[in-house]
This record gives C-alpha cells, sequence and structure tokens, in this order.
C-alpha cells in the first residue's frame, strides 16, 4: 500500500527493523495474536508435533505459533529479532506457567543453534515476510532433526484477505491517488501467496513429502472501524508507514468510511467477520 507508485515500491519492499517491531509488540499482542490460535493449532496438527517434542518458533513475535505449541506440552524455543516481542512472549509463558518454553532474541536468516536440534521447526507469519526466504527455511531445515518437521504458515491471494481489501478501500475513498498494493514484485508477505511457490521453496530448502493445506482462513471480526484500524496499523510496521504519509483529518475520515463498510458489511446488525486465504506448508526432513 502506499500513496503513490514511487511509495508503493518503497513501503512494501522495505524490511521493518527490529525497532519498528519493538514499537508495535503490545498492539500485536492485544489486537492480532488472540485470532492466531485456531490455524495455529491447525498447523501443529498438520506437523504432528506431540507432547515432549522440541520445537522451534522462528520469528515467532509474541508467540502465535509457540503458545499453542507449549499449551501441547513441547519443549518450545521462541525466537524473534525484536526484543519486545520476546519479552512479550515470556510474560505470556510466566502468566500461564509454561515452564517448558523459553524465549531469545535472535535473527532468522542466522539462527544460533547447533544442526539437527528440534523435532519440528515452525513460523507463523514470521518467515513469511523475510527478505531472503531461502535462506532463512534453509536455516529451519538445518536445525531440525533428519525426520523432523518444518512448518510454513503464510498468507494466501491478497486479492481475497477481505480485511487489507477493505482498508484499502478506504483508502481510496479518501485519498483518490492511492493505488494500493504492486503486483509485480508483490509485498513481502504475499511471496508464497501461491500455494505452489511455498510448494516448491519447502522442496528447495531439503525437505521431501511437502504438503500445502489450503483449507484454512484466518478470521477476525471488527465491531468498528477503529478496531479495524488498530487490527491493521499493529500487525506490520508497514501500515503505520503508510498512514503516516496521511493528515490526522484523513485518518479520521478512513476510520469513518471503514465504520461504515463494517455496517454495510453486518447489514447494520453487530460485528462482521473478515477472512483471509491461509497457506499452511509442511515437509520432512
Amino acid at each position: 500500500m502506499a500513496i503513490n507508485n514511487q511509495a508503493a515500491t518503497t513501503h512494501e519492499q522495505e524490511v521493518a527493523p527490529p525497532e519498528a517491531w519493538d514499537a508495535i509488540a503490545g498492539g500485536y499482542d492485544e489486537f492480532v495474536a488472540p485470532g492466531e490460535a485456531p490455524f495455529a493449532n491447525a498447523g501443529l496438527r498438520l506437523a504432528g508435533l506431540k507432547s515432549g517434542e522440541r520445537f522451534l518458533d522462528v520469528a515467532a513475535g509474541p508467540g502465535g505459533l509457540s503458545l499453542p505449541a507449549a499449551r501441547l506440552g513441547a519443549k518450545v524455543l521462541a525466537t524473534d529479532w525484536s526484543p519486545a516481542m520476546i519479552e512479550r512472549f515470556k510474560a505470556r509463558v510466566r502468566d500461564e506457567g509454561l515452564s517448558t518454553a523459553v524465549g531469545r532474541v535472535m535473527e532468522a536468516h542466522d539462527l544460533k543453534i547447533e544442526d539437527d536440534a528440534f523435532d519440528v521447526t515452525g513460523s507463523q507469519f514470521g518467515v513469511m515476510l523475510v527478505p531472503d526466504q531461502a535462506l532463512a527455511l534453509r536455516e529451519m531445515v538445518r536445525v531440525t532433526k533428519p525426520g523432523g518437521r518444518v512448518l510454513l504458515i503464510a498468507y494466501g491471494s491478497p486479492d481475497e484477505f477481505e480485511t487489507l481489501q477493505l482498508f484499502i478501500a478506504a483508502l481510496q475513498a479518501v485519498v483518490p491517488g492511492f493505488e494500493g498494493l504492486p503486483d509485480h514484485p508483490p509485498p513481502l508477505e504475499f511471496q508464497v501467496a501461491d500455494p505452489e511457490v511455498i510448494r516448491q521453496r519447502l522442496i528447495d530448502a531439503g525437505l521431501k513429502d511437502v504438503v500445502v493445506d489450503t483449507t484454512h482462513k484466518e478470521r477476525v471480526e471488527f465491531g468498528s472501524g477503529q478496531q479495524m484500524w488498530d487490527w491493521v496499523l499493529n500487525s506490520n510496521p508497514i501500515a503505520g508507514m503508510i498512514v503516516g504519509d496521511l493528515t490526522p483529518g484523513q485518518q479520521a475520515t478512513v476510520r469513518q468510511v471503514l465504520d461504515r463498510m463494517i455496517r454495510e458489511r453486518s447489514g447494520g446488525h453487530g460485528p462482521t467477520v473478515l477472512t483471509a486465504p491461509l497457506n499452511i506448508g509442511v515437509g520432512q526432513k
């Protein structure tokens, strides 16, 4: 998303630094992470994670995948390059008394972990958006035991990502020159939106028996434009960069437009649920 063509290329291909993710860690934990458990559990089932196995979560954020793994009884290491995200994860671990889960600050392209260490290695909405995904996937395979599994959960087609499309439409209503997402290259968030692309990347990383499940969707409930605004702005630092180009008055108008869109979607009867397609890829080392 961007206000003009040049901004589209700059914003969407820019990789937000750890400090930017630190800044939204609290909001991500509050507004975004609570809705991730259903498909996290679906991915862990597909990967066959069992109680007592060692599980590594790469680019874990506040623990959308690693907390469900710990609740299943796995021995969990959650890693992320954002210290604030890891602190959020540790706070959740303490609150729930998950004694087999720990968190460490670590970069996805260079895991400071020995070879063949984990039964299952996974990433949900993390390695999805790194700039050198091939390298990050090779690192995930490297630290996984022979016969172990690697799990990657990512968004499918942006055209079917309802929250994103409504947010773009609201921006276009307020800023007519707003052109939305670039197609070539796609934003990093959608680099494996094609199921065949995620399948091939997992194979190229050294995995076999790769399966890509496309039957699950993210479902997020919104009762107001403010709720959608909070979800979008805390889901990725890039969103904040984009709306930062708007005046305060324009931002307020976008929220008003979102309010109207939500009322129209729900028929004026309470909140509306918006969905996004998911690709859940699993392969064996």
